[in-house]
């Protein structure tokens, strides 16, 4: 759950529909000066990749589902347990990946694009310099303890594990004439890295998890921050896009990415008055919520 506190209102977004919001971001990526998901290298069906790509990014957080319908409720408030508060236990958030891995057995480009975004999230904990070129968007100030914390021995067996699910997936697209491309590097980094983005772009609108250029994050789409390394026409022809808020829940990008102008973008949210009292019955009480959607709209100027 994406939980953030403004004033005496809480907002909180499911990991699934944060998730949803990326691959919408995804299916809008690309115009006259960035090339679409699936266009970087050169493949024999680029729309098929894209595909694949857009469907990994929307569903690249489907391992919470379960834990999402039935969550930890936190001892401080009885709301379900932020991402920050789960992933106090470091087993917990590996177990969620676990899960959401087990889910495509017959998308094995889904899988590792989805492998590639863990790999890097735990392979910045466990690197006192990360590679710059692969680091996600939460961590673009500093360290990703606070969610990412836990021994790290644990960490190192999780990358290892996925080292090895990466080359199994690997091996079956190159088995594939249709699909050997598809693991090139100018096709799997650059799709890798657009997921991450993706991801952090749709945590800005959600959450206050991604950290604002200057002072405290706000979150909900009012901070000012980075996506670097973001491919254009090609993996060599990377910019920094600056993500800077306007009045009117309205966001300037530059440069912009996307096929429309503006683009809107809605995130499902259920927005709580506080202080609210706890439900002994979580599943009556969740469901009876309304659903709010957050508007923004992304635009060039």
């Amino acid at each position: 759950m994406l939980k953030t506190r403004q004033g005496d209102k809480l907002w909180l977004v499911t990991q699934p529909d944060h998730a949803q919001v990326a691959g919408y971001l995804a299916a809008h990526w690309g115009n006259d000066a960035f090339a679409r998901p699936g266009h970087y290298g050169r493949v024999p069906d680029p729309e098929r990749l894209r595909a694949e790509v857009i469907l990994a990014v929307a569903q690249h957080d489907n391992g919470w589902l379960e834990w999402e319908a039935i969550p930890t409720l936190a001892q401080a408030d009885g709301f379900p347990a932020g991402l920050a508060e789960v992933l106090t236990n470091q087993r917990e958030g590996m177990r969620r990946w676990r899960v959401g891995l087990s889910r495509f057995d017959d998308r094995p480009y889904v899988n590792l694009l989805i492998s590639h975004h863990a790999y890097w999230l735990y392979t910045a904990k466990l690197h006192p310099a990360p590679d710059s070129e692969f680091l996600h968007s939460l961590f673009w100030k500093g360290s990703p303890e606070k969610l990412f914390p836990g021994k790290r021995e644990e960490a190192v067996e999780f990358v290892s594990e996925l080292e090895t699910l990466r080359r199994k997936w690997v091996e079956e697209l190159r088995a594939d004439e249709t699909t050997a491309s598809w693991v090139d590097p100018v096709n799997l980094d650059t799709h890798g890295r657009l997921l991450q983005l993706l991801d952090g772009m749709s945590l800005s609108l959600s959450s206050a998890l991604v950290p604002a250029r200057n002072g405290h994050a706000k979150g909900l789409g009012q901070d000012e921050f980075e996506l670097t390394h973001v491919p254009r026409r090609s993996w060599e022809d990377r910019v920094t896009i600056d993500v800077l808020p306007q009045a009117g829940r309205r966001i300037v990008l530059d440069p912009y990415p996307f096929d429309m102008d503006p683009l809107p973008v809605g995130v499902p949210t259920r927005v709580f008055d506080l202080p609210a009292e706890r439900s002994a019955h979580f599943a009556t009480w969740w469901n009876a919520q309304p659903v709010e959607m957050l508007e923004f709209q992304c635009s060039s100027k």
